[in-house]
């Protein structure tokens, strides 16, 4: 028996949406913890959050909040994480 594709394209889409949505706020909430001195979110699990689909979420909310844009490893980290994620993408779809 064959998956439906159609449903897992869906579920996939679904999930990087969420993953996006999570990148964005937890780097709101990172900024505001960081602003008012309370425990922050590790750059680790920032960078898990990226790499497991939130990366354009990450970077957006890295623009949007100003946080994390001095740090070298965020600034082209985040990016390269895209890159790589799209690739990926674009090879499993074009291949």
């Amino acid at each position: 028996m064959t998956p439906d594709y159609n449903i897992l394209h869906i579920i996939l889409l679904i999930y990087i949406v969420v993953m996006n949505v999570i990148g964005f706020v937890i780097m709101g909430v990172d900024k505001k913890r960081a602003i008012r001195g309370a425990f922050r979110i590790s750059e680790a699990s920032l960078f898990f959050v990226a790499l497991i689909g939130g990366s354009l979420g990450s970077i957006v909310g890295m623009q949007h909040f100003r946080h994390k844009t001095k740090h070298w490893y965020f600034k082209y980290g985040m990016p390269v994480i895209l890159m790589v994620q799209i690739a990926l993408l674009l090879t499993h779809y074009f291949h």
